[in-house]
């Protein structure tokens, strides 16, 4: 198999879902595509996987929030439409790691590195960005690595 690009495995699907009469999709990835069109054009080159996967997750955060707002507004028929476009962005996305092994890496990160406190957010949000990559996102690897975190304070003081 030939490797794509972002742009064009877009293109391709947008063909298909054009000849299969998919509304929806269609000017779901019509969107997508405007938007690494735009980021190709800032960058003055192709846009590269990481900066794909940065835009698809940026859609996704857009359309959850529309959504979020949708429903306080009682328009639930248009949050629904926000959902289901989020959910074929997510399609875009790598295989995601699992939240156990997140917490199993920053663990045994913390542990290695004899890590503790409020300060030792910044190494592991480091880390673990360059060890999961496109693999996860920045707020769940946060969440976890101050859960593992309290959980060392709260051993440390049983102690």
């Amino acid at each position: 198999m030939t490797d794509t690009t972002p742009q064009q495995r877009i293109e391709q699907d947008l063909k298909t879902a054009l000849k299969a009469r998919e509304k929806e999709k269609v000017s779901t990835l019509r969107m997508l595509l405007t938007d690494v069109k735009n980021e190709r054009i800032r960058r003055g080159e192709e846009v590269d996987e990481a900066g794909f996967v940065g835009l698809v997750r940026k859609g996704i955060k857009q359309r959850h929030e529309s959504a979020e707002q949708f429903r306080k507004g009682g328009r639930e028929e248009s949050a629904a439409l926000e959902e289901r476009e989020a959910e074929m962005l997510e399609a875009y996305l790598p295989q995601q790691a699992s939240e156990d092994e997140i917490r199993e890496a920053v663990t045994g990160f913390v542990e290695a590195e004899g890590l503790s406190g409020p300060g030792a957010i910044g190494p592991i949000m480091k880390a673990m960005m360059a060890k999961f990559g496109a693999q996860a996102d920045g707020g769940t690897i946060n969440k976890i690595a101050r859960e593992v975190l309290a959980a060392a304070a709260a051993a440390d003081q049983d102690d």
